[in-house]
This record gives C-alpha cells, sequence and structure tokens, in this order.
C-alpha cells in the first residue's frame, strides 16, 4: 500500500473510530465524514476539510481499495477496509486509528485513547501489537526517541511515510547547572565534616580506654606515643 496523505490518513481513521463508537450510522455518509475529520475534540492537528476535497481523497482511498462505498439507499456512504489491506487483527486497527487521529503517544496514553476502539487488558498487550506492527515489512509503527522531560517513548504510526526528521533526534541530556554543582559540592563538604567529626570522637574514645586499661595494668603510658 502506498503511503497516505495526511486527509487520507485521517479519512480511515475517522471511518474505524465511527465504526465503533457510532456503529447504528456507520458507513458513514459525506457529511458525516466531513464533521468526524473536523471535530475538535481527540483530534491532532485540528483540520478544517472542505466537502471537495473530502472526495477527492475518497476517490483516492477507493482507487487503492482503502475505502468502500456503500451501494443502496439515497445517501453515498462509505466504509474502510483497513484491517483487510493491512492484514492485521482489529486491535491493530484500533491502535493505527488511535495514532492517525492523535499524533505520537505512549503505550499508556494508547491504552486510555484507544479504549472505546478496543479494550486492552494492560499496557503490556498494547506494547504487544505495536512491536508486531513495527516488526512488519515495511513497519507500520516505530518507537519514537525520549522527548525531553518525558518519563515514556512515544510511538507514531508509519502509514504517511517516514516522519519528520526532528522527531528521530535523541532529547540532549542536560547539562547541570552552576547552582546544582555548588549544590553538590556542599552537600559533599558537609559530609566529609560529619565523618571527620565521627572519626575524631572514635579515636578519643580509643585513647581514652587504652589509659584506663593501662593504668588498671599498672603500665605506663608514653605519652607522645599516645598522642
Amino acid at each position: 500500500m502506498r503511503d497516505l496523505s495526511p486527509l487520507e490518513a485521517r479519512v480511515v481513521a475517522v471511518l474505524v473510530e465511527k465504526q465503533a463508537t457510532v456503529p447504528d450510522t456507520y458507513p458513514l455518509s459525506l457529511n458525516a465524514l466531513v464533521a468526524g475529520c473536523n471535530q475538535k475534540t481527540a483530534r491532532e492537528p485540528v483540520m478544517n476539510v472542505v466537502e471537495s476535497l473530502l472526495l477527492t481523497a475518497l476517490d483516492d482511498l477507493k482507487a487503492i481499495s482503502l475505502v468502500f462505498e456503500s451501494s443502496g439507499g439515497r445517501v453515498t456512504r462509505y466504509e474502510h477496509n483497513l484491517g483487510r489491506m493491512l492484514a492485521v487483527p482489529s486491535q491493530a486497527v484500533a491502535l493505527l486509528a488511535t495514532l492517525m487521529l492523535r499524533g505520537p503517544l505512549t503505550a499508556a496514553e494508547l491504552r486510555l485513547h484507544s479504549e472505546r476502539l478496543h479494550r486492552f487488558a494492560d499496557i503490556s498487550s498494547v506494547e504487544a501489537f505495536l512491536e508486531e506492527l513495527a516488526d512488519r515489512y515495511p513497519p507500520k509503527v516505530m518507537k519514537l526517541p525520549r522527548a525531553p522531560g518525558a518519563r515514556e517513548q512515544r510511538w507514531m504510526h508509519l502509514l504517511c511515510g517516514e516522519p519528520d526528521p526532528a522527531l528521530l533526534v535523541p532529547a540532549p541530556a542536560a547539562a547541570p547547572s552552576a547552582s546544582a554543582v555548588a549544590s553538590v559540592d556542599l552537600d559533599e563538604l558537609a559530609v566529609l565534616r560529619a565523618e571527620h567529626r565521627q572519626l575524631s570522637a572514635e579515636v578519643a574514645a580509643l585513647r581514652a580506654l587504652v589509659t584506663r586499661i593501662a593504668g588498671e595494668l599498672g603500665v605506663a603510658i608514653d605519652p607522645e606515643a599516645a598522642g
């Protein structure tokens, strides 16, 4: 399958989403598809698609059998064929659609946002399907380098081709600030001083013990050797 345009990916993802969330109105009419593509929530990026552009995208998707036009009825309706075209299970279709709708996400975010399309038991099951999609040839998803300040790596779909090179640059390691270095130095100095005080106290206690024992035994101690 060729790379999709951002609009084509949005169309397919909306059809997958609405198939699960509003099955009574699926396949979708053109008006419903326009509304789904231009939806302001749960979309990244937000689009403002006009009907003429959407019809062109639908024609191109029909040409590669990724979208079908339903026959019968007064209103033309459209349905996706993503799972059969990619030969992937419904779980993978749910993850791909969520990534196409919302942009790069972590596995935990994917589990949360794809719940209405498929309910995954845990994050590890999400990661298992992502790894399977990433191992395909050509790969359908990839894991991005960790973003600055992020604890987890995000995943993105590759149905529109290779990602922006800026997304593939690992986050540089943050250099410690001067104040942080000074704080570390002060902390180390405080630890050393505490250790010195503890050692001095132990030495003094040992000297007192030796002096007492020597006195009990009647042994004379050389003051210079004791010091």
